[in-house]
């Protein structure tokens, strides 16, 4: 026997698990992204590095604000733009004088954020870009790399524990600029060394880009994907250069199929490298006026926050803060109304005092019926796998009980970390059955719940 029902592939494919850090991001869930620097004092998106520190002057900067707007939205944790393209640095460093320790601000804005995670109950993750276009190193391959590596290290260092470390693989320079190779593997280990409970994202092996800025999120998502995928951020200074079979087998972050058993049988090697779905609640990635009115509606965040934690990613927010250092009260009120929709939707299990019948069908797969004492009237469905055994499900049917037969209400593919569905009719009943019609070698079901 051979092909995608080949027990010696399934059995390889399964065998892949997640790592504890990777785990404990995934249940993060939903955490927000603060792009902050010299950038919102010029209205740019990418700064050209020639700005002057003395611009930098925020007059009513309060990262307690920040962390009680995201709060209140449910999220877990931030992430900061420590330094962006621009190479404007926001904490206190010795590598570079084209910092907010050189403006008229002059404090160190990651130890304030850093405590008030604490305060607030956040975890702390940082963005450092590798790309520069302040600093004259860049360019000179280890003489930047030794620069990167020290400004990483005042990170790992000096602000308690993070969560994450974010690598930006957008590199403007164009075919005449400055090519610089990034020495990953070095950037890697200090990571492991000084954070090892911190997971790399993006340009990294732990957390993988969903492909766009957008929020859009594929119907199938799956955690095993191919291990060439771990390279697909990093940036390529060689692209294509002729027709080979190895480039064509490669495996794009923007494709829709990543990990199905026909798109893994054409590869040898697996990771567990799972998807972080990164959007903004403005237009734009840093704040400008002229977006005040342009934010993304409630149904708009509340779509993404179904496909992206119901549909086995996270969910990375950006809220950009004003010059002077506060969020808006229009973002801060878009952030509560979000919060409160999750926190009014998910609150109540309605199969929290259940009785549970547990079978198989006729090939083996896992049938599960959930009996109430009185009607119930959900309007999702949330399950998760155990995924420290692996992801494994790929088609499951949810029924209810109806006039004696058994009637579909919703249907799905892929669970992972978890999945969240959408019950679209107004059904009533008593009992329901959960059949997991598809599956690699069984099903390892956590959670069955109906909201």
């Amino acid at each position: 026997m051979n092909g995608i029902n080949d027990p010696s592939f399934l059995e390889k494919i399964t065998a892949v698990r997640p790592s504890e850090r990777q785990i404990a991001w995934q249940e993060m869930e939903f955490y927000g992204f603060i792009h902050y620097g010299i950038n919102q004092f010029t209205n740019q998106e990418w700064g050209s590095g020639q700005e002057d520190p003395q611009i930098f002057n925020p007059r009513k900067l309060d990262t307690d604000q920040w962390c009680e707007s995201l709060l209140k939205a449910g999220m877990t944790g931030v992430i900061i733009t420590a330094k962006h393209h621009d190479g404007f640095c926001l904490w206190n460093t010795k590598t570079t004088v084209h910092s907010v320790m050189h403006s008229p601000y002059r404090k160190d804005i990651v130890a304030q954020l850093s405590e008030s995670c604490k305060k607030f109950g956040l975890k702390l993750g940082v963005y450092l870009s590798p790309w520069d276009r302040h600093e004259l190193c860049y360019g000179q391959g280890e003489a930047y790399n030794d620069f990167f590596c020290n400004q990483l290290m005042e990170l790992l260092q000096g602000y308690g524990e993070l969560f994450c470390l974010w690598f930006d693989g957008a590199c403007g320079e164009g075919s005449n600029g400055k090519v610089q190779q990034y020495d990953w593997e070095r950037y890697y280990a200090l990571i492991r060394k000084y954070q090892p409970n911190a997971v790399i994202s993006v340009c990294g092996p732990d957390v993988r880009w969903c492909g766009n800025e957008g929020g859009h999120c594929r119907r199938n998502e799956w955690s095993v994907v191919p291990a060439s995928m771990a390279d697909n951020e990093k940036i390529q200074h060689l692209s294509q250069q002729a027709d080979n079979a190895e480039f064509r087998k490669r495996v794009p972050s923007d494709g829709e199929d990543l990990g199905s058993r026909q798109v893994l049988l054409n590869h040898e090697e697996f990771i567990w490298y799972p998807a972080e779905v990164n959007t903004s609640i403005r237009p734009g990635w840093f704040y400008h006026e002229g977006e005040d009115s342009r934010l993304r509606s409630l149904d708009n965040l509340q779509s993404i926050y179904l496909q992206s934690v119901g549909g086995n990613t996270t969910f990375l927010l950006n809220v950009p803060p004003h010059y002077d250092g506060y969020i808006a009260l229009g973002d801060v009120a878009r952030l509560e109304e979000l919060g409160d929709w999750i926190k009014t939707t998910f609150s109540r299990n309605l199969l929290i005092n259940a009785s549970y019948q547990y079978s198989t069908d006729e090939n083996g797969n896992p049938v599960v019926i959930a009996a109430t004492d009185d009607e119930i009237r959900p309007n999702y469905l949330v399950l998760q796998e155990e995924i420290t055994l692996g992801q494994r499900i790929e088609e499951f049917t949810l029924s209810y009980w109806k006039d004696g037969n058994w009637e579909v209400a919703c249907q799905g593919t892929v669970v992972g970390y978890k999945c969240i569905r959408l019950i679209e009719a107004a059904i009533s009943s008593n009992k329901w059955k959960l059949e997991i019609t598809s599956c690699r070698l069984g099903a390892n079901l956590k959670t069955f719940e109906l909201y």
